[in-house]
């Protein structure tokens, strides 16, 4: 590919819908930072954004067929196409389960005893109380509460049944409703 070469809107498109490599080449080349920036936005997180970025210009190669040069640029089209992809990453089930565990696996190195409670919120008050409780039902209040999970994602991380988890969670929250009635 010759980077002294520029190519019209309609080029490209024809030189995309002919499945020219040199034209997709040059069209990743040109565009692919701006995308990225739109991507990365949505995102948050650089590493996702770059396998998102891959996914748009494989959407962007597979879908020109569906392009209307009518209903507007080419530029807009695909800015669509990345930020669409970029969202549905972030609502898709696998990237907020990722987003939880990396969390996880952090507080595992940040916490000197099991999962518990953050020490920010001690000053509530709530970890002498918590402490009241089992290992298990801690565990389970702290992932529930403190990092967003339902009883589905954590009936997998701890790989237990979901009958189980919310057993635990109701045993729990009835032993922490009579701790705080006795306070």
């Amino acid at each position: 590919m010759g980077t002294s070469n520029t190519y019209t809107e309609i080029e490209l498109v024809q030189g995309l819908r002919a499945r020219d490599q040199q034209i997709f080449g040059y069209l990743y080349d040109h565009y692919s930072p701006a995308l990225y920036g739109v991507v990365l936005k949505v995102l948050n997180d650089e590493n996702t954004a770059s396998d998102v970025l891959q996914e748009v210009f494989l959407k962007i190669w597979r879908g020109i067929e569906k392009y209307d040069t009518e209903k507007g640029r080419l530029f807009t089209w695909m800015l669509n196409i990345a930020r669409n992809t970029a969202i549905d990453t972030l609502r898709s089930k696998a990237h907020k389960l990722d987003q939880k565990i990396h969390e996880l696996s952090n507080d595992v190195y940040l916490q000197t005893s099991q999962l518990t409670v953050h020490p920010s919120v001690d000053h509530l008050g709530l970890t002498k109380v918590l402490e009241k409780l089992s290992k298990e039902q801690r565990t389970i209040i702290d992932l529930a509460y403190y990092k967003g999970c339902t009883q589905e994602e954590i009936a997998r991380l701890l790989d237990i049944p979901l009958g189980t988890v919310k057993t635990r969670m109701r045993n729990a929250i009835i032993q922490l409703r009579n701790v705080l009635k006795q306070m």
